[in-house]
């Protein structure tokens, strides 16, 4: 499986010709490459929350793509009221699996609030905030969304064990670099890849501690910048 970072917390996975966006937040992301910000090949889109930074986005890339939204219940819902077309929204819940395509997309827990701006609507309670596991026949990935730290982490890990980790490091609103290092101690993964970072001078802007904090566990860091790629999995 291919992974493709587009600043902030977008991640883009790809098996074969099948495009899967994690909170695509594209539009308005000052990190987010030119090039990515109008896609025309994203098949699955999936939220880990309604959080501007995640899925203000979303319903724009829905439209320009025609791809397959993924979310829990409530922001499903909201999808669907601000346009997206409801044969196009998959709601389900926390723990629970769903398989588009290639991609099996299990969400999981995550400590975060959640709420959804809409521009007509104000903001709009959108359920709760989660993370998710996507495997395909080449790899798993799991990427935490907006989240602290939490010692069931190494369940999902246990459970799914991901090849690569997207852990938020960038403090304030989520973990920082000491607490993903602890996450990445409990779920294991081969890799972990920091991301809700350097986005705004609020959030930490280094991943120093994170690797510090990993040394000796023979788990690597791979920091990208918005617009890398890399290869993982069998």
């Amino acid at each position: 499986m291919k992974a493709t970072f587009l600043g902030h917390s977008a991640i883009v996975l790809q098996e074969g010709e099948s495009v899967l966006a994690i909170d695509p937040w594209l539009q308005g992301n000052p990190s987010c490459p030119e090039a990515w910000t109008n896609p025309t090949k994203i098949d699955v889109i999936v939220l880990t929350h309604g959080h501007g930074d995640h899925a203000s986005d979303a319903v724009r890339v829905q439209k320009l793509t025609g791809a397959t939204l993924v979310a829990t219940w409530e922001l499903g819902a909201i999808m669907v009221q601000e346009g997206v077309p409801e044969d196009k929204v998959i709601q389900m819940n926390k723990g629970g699996t769903v398989e588009v395509g290639p991609f099996k997309i299990t969400l999981t827990h995550a400590m975060h609030s959640n709420s959804y701006d809409s521009p007509t609507r104000g903001t709009l309670y959108a359920g709760e905030a989660a993370g998710v596991v996507v495997r395909t026949a080449s790899g798993t990935a799991y990427h935490a969304g907006d989240t602290a730290l939490f010692s069931d982490m190494k369940l999902i890990g246990d459970r799914y064990k991901p090849d690569v980790a997207f852990l938020p490091v960038g403090d304030w609103f989520t973990m920082g670099s000491e607490e993903a290092a602890d996450a990445a101690k409990l779920i294991h993964p081969k890799t972990v890849v920091p991301i809700h970072f350097k986005t705004f001078p609020i959030l930490t802007q280094s991943v120093e501690t994170l690797e510090q904090g990993l040394e000796g566990t023979g788990i690597g860091v791979h920091e990208l910048h918005p617009g890398d790629s890399f290869e993982f999995g069998g």
